[in-house]
């Protein structure tokens, strides 16, 4: 028992040394209860619909008004008015809606002559979520504006919601595959990037660079390349089977494909840029392993991955904010799933390449030559 208790008082020693692998081991926990806890099931709120009043007479006004005020209470949604239908249709394909509720002409003569009056909600189906939080919403609303008013009779009829979906129907499976792909790249960074960056640390393989004539920026660099390219690889197959196995249609489309070959690259070179600014002065090889499992929850589920943003609280709205996987999700469902085009990612990439160079130029300066 002597022998065997030295065995054990080693091993409880080393792991004293590493107090942020105890923190983490306790604390991760803890966080996947929280984050995992409000990152389903909460109620989509702060929704935007873009409003275009072709009708413009009383009855209609009624109705935006009473839109307005539903807005301000419940925050379920918040209208953005337009003049021309085309242009609020265009703005919910670039993804700057979440719906456009139309009034069409003769709304109030239709409506005071009890002639089945209808109003036009047009949906980004994409987001099964979404699309059911504005149907239910709205049709509430319709029949509260047919609800008699102080002084007034109760109206002749109650309007009706027609639902206009511009995109074919979009299984779950489907929108799962943005945040799979993404989650494929973070995968390859962590093993292909961080972990073997660390384990060449401590096998001291990593000396032979330092005795280099090479500078930190292009040691940097090579590894992020390095990285990079092993990850656009495992995000391409994923993203070629996954869209096969999720029957994503056009698969195969050349230009599509190209976009989301950039996608795939920008999201790789921005998360392997942020996992050497992690690593680069980290020694422990054990503590990769624990911070990764804590990234998994912190990063992948607050990007609207699994469940929309809508629905989080603010902190974690917050957390998305600066969340690469956000930006690479949003980028990849705009093309997986509503085939649009670089006008409606460019934001996306543009934050993806600044996070790229940002995390690449701290890593750099954090960078130590010796030992």
């Amino acid at each position: 028992m002597e022998r065997v208790w030295a065995i054990v008082e080693r091993d409880l020693r080393r792991f004293r040394r590493s107090p942020t692998l105890i923190m983490v081991s306790l604390i991760m926990p803890l966080v996947q209860l929280v984050v995992l806890g409000y990152a389903f099931g909460g109620k989509v709120r702060h929704l935007k619909v873009g409003l275009v009043d072709q009708d413009g007479s009383v009855p209609a006004l009624n109705l935006r008004e009473l839109s307005n005020a539903i807005a301000a209470n419940a925050q379920t949604f918040e209208l953005v008015p337009y003049d021309d239908q085309n242009a609020a249709v265009s703005a919910l394909r670039n993804g700057r809606l979440n719906g456009v509720l139309t009034i069409p002409p003769g709304f109030s003569r239709r409506m005071l002559a009890g002639e089945d009056p209808q109003v036009a909600l047009i949906e980004d189906n994409t987001d099964n979520f979404v699309a059911s939080t504005l149907g239910a919403t709205f049709t509430s609303e319709l029949s509260a504006y047919a609800r008699p008013r102080s002084g007034s009779e109760r109206m002749a009829t109650v309007p009706t919601l027609e639902v206009v979906e511009i995109y074919p129907y979009v299984p779950y499976i489907q929108y799962l595959l943005p945040g799979s792909i993404v989650m494929s790249i973070f995968m390859m960074v962590m093993i292909g990037g961080g972990i073997i960056f660390i384990d060449d640390k401590a096998r001291g393989l990593h000396e032979g660079y330092l005795v280099t004539p090479i500078t930190k920026f292009e040691l940097i660099l090579g590894f992020n390349m390095a990285g990079a390219i092993k990850a656009v690889l495992a995000g391409t197959v994923l993203m070629t089977l996954g869209s096969l196995v999720a029957g994503v249609p056009s698969p195969f489309a050349p230009f599509r494909l190209v976009r989301l070959f950039v996608v795939i690259a920008a999201a790789a070179t921005a998360l392997v840029s942020l996992m050497f600014l992690i690593m680069v002065r980290v020694n422990d090889p054990l503590l990769p392993r624990a911070i990764f499992g804590v990234l998994n929850t912190l990063l992948w589920f607050p990007s609207g991955a699994v469940y929309p943003q809508q629905a989080f609280p603010g902190w974690m709205r917050a957390i998305a904010i600066v969340d690469p996987f956000t930006y690479a999700v949003h980028a990849l469902k705009s093309l997986l799933l509503k085939d649009t085009g670089f006008a409606a990612i460019w934001p996306d990439l543009l934050v993806l390449c600044v996070f790229a160079a940002a995390t690449l130029a701290a890593a750099t300066l954090l960078f130590k030559r010796e030992l």
